[in-house]
């Protein structure tokens, strides 16, 4: 079935349609961005700096709409951080052993964390053998973790590493990104240390950011005190 042509629209239809309706400019004011500014001649050899502060307008606009797109995604991502750091913590809490609690801690929390390995760690005394009787606990030298942190640091984090495997034991040599936070269990024990490592070189940074996992930490520690009965 044929119909009749399509009626090309003329400068007149568009112009008859924005005054019939006045506020189109205004309700779909995006729609003009790629439009060009009429060009002011105000003579040879006169720049037209209306033109040009038009062309400067909309590179800032684009500038503020990439800059409000990456606040978005970070605002997601750090959603997304502290809902599994919160699910993390609440499996520590609710582990009803010692036992428990390690192997959430180094069994589960990985997952629950989008991190491929976790492991603890404590300091022991030189005749201290290398391996508790725990899957995922290592013991350390006496001095180990200020030498790995810094005396008295709390925390130390890497990007594109080879990992330790006084901490990360025979999965070491897949860390190629870590964090290091120390332990401070007990005034009268020896300090420890959780590892966090990735295959990726890139999940951890010394610029990145450590308030939740700090904490995770500080509830880890309690949790520990509270099962072992020691005191602060």
């Amino acid at each position: 079935m044929s119909g009749d042509p399509a009626k090309a629209v003329t400068r007149d239809d568009v112009l008859a349609y924005l005054r019939a309706h006045p506020d189109f400019l205004v309700e779909n004011a995006r729609q003009l961005e790629g439009l060009q500014p009429m060009p002011r001649h105000n003579g040879a050899g006169v720049v037209d700096m209306q033109a040009a502060m038009v062309k400067r307008l909309r590179g800032d606009i684009d500038k503020l709409r990439a800059r409000q797109e990456e606040l978005i995604t970070t605002g997601r991502a750090n959603q997304i951080t502290q809902n599994r750091i919160h699910v993390g913590v609440l499996s520590v809490i609710q582990a009803n052993s010692f036992e428990r609690l390690i192997h959430v801690v180094t069994h589960e929390l990985p997952g629950l964390l989008d991190v491929d390995f976790i492991a603890l760690a404590i300091e022991g005394s030189e005749d201290a053998p290398r391996r508790v009787p725990v899957r995922g606990v290592y013991v350390l030298a006496p001095g180990a973790i200020d030498a790995a942190l810094g005396p008295g640091a709390n925390s130390r984090l890497r990007a594109d590493i080879l990992g330790e495997e006084a901490f990360f034991g025979a999965v070491a040599r897949h860390v190629r990104s870590d964090v290091l936070v120390r332990l401070k269990v007990s005034s009268g024990s020896p300090d420890g240390v959780i590892a966090f490592g990735s295959k990726d070189a890139q999940t951890f940074g010394p610029n990145q950011s450590t308030e939740l996992l700090f904490f995770l930490v500080r509830v880890l520690e309690n949790t520990i005190r509270a099962w072992l009965d020691l005191p602060e």
